[in-house]
């Protein structure tokens, strides 16, 4: 349960370039979000998001998984230093990495990702190539809690757009990604006011 009496502290989680990272540092920028960044932690060394969190002043690591014999080691380094800013949500903003249960359950009612469809249509990859192919009218992003099974758990926030005629999976994903960077605040927001 988040602590009302102090500031809320998100851990995010990245591999990437971090733009659902940045929509939250904005977010807080903007008196929008009322929230603290404890640390950004990325798997990659070269996800560009660690140097845009650097620049914001914001703590990073890394943790490379491919410095690990394994899936289980590398998320028992990831949790203890996760567990070094005691967050009150983990946030996985573009973390391409499937957790183990046992990470999903230390961090149980604490994490929680973006994926870019309305699940429960469309788990795992290639979404909106799949959305458009399997003819759907409306299609978009949703912020769930991580639970073991992928792309799962109970939804926190949806956001829609609808599928226009003349979309490719580029020009949706790009709609929908822009409806994600107001989504992903909108649900933290959400989680720590309740």
């Amino acid at each position: 349960m988040v602590n009302h009496a102090a500031k809320a502290k998100l851990v995010i989680l990245i591999s990437g370039r971090g733009s659902n990272m940045l929509s939250i540092i904005k977010a807080i920028d903007n008196g929008e979000l009322d929230v603290s960044i404890a640390a950004v932690i990325s798997n990659r060394p070269d996800a560009l998001g660690l140097s845009l969190a650097e620049q914001a002043g914001i703590s990073t690591s890394l943790i490379d998984h491919k410095q690990f014999l394994s899936r289980e080691e590398f998320d028992q380094a990831l949790a203890a230093e996760v567990d070094r800013y005691q967050p009150d949500l983990v946030v996985l903003a573009g973390f391409m990495r499937i957790l183990t249960t046992d990470f999903v359950a230390h961090f149980k009612n604490r994490l929680i990702n973006i994926h870019p469809s309305l699940l429960p249509k469309f788990k795992g990859l290639n979404t909106h190539q799949r959305a458009i192919e399997a003819g759907e009218e409306e299609h978009g992003a949703s912020v769930h809690f991580v639970t073991p099974e992928l792309d799962d758990g109970p939804i926190v926030l949806q956001a829609r757009v609808n599928i226009l005629e003349t979309d490719d999976a580029t020009t949706l994903a790009a709609r929908v990604l822009e409806k994600e960077h107001k989504l992903y605040p909108d649900a933290i927001k959400l989680l720590i006011n309740r």
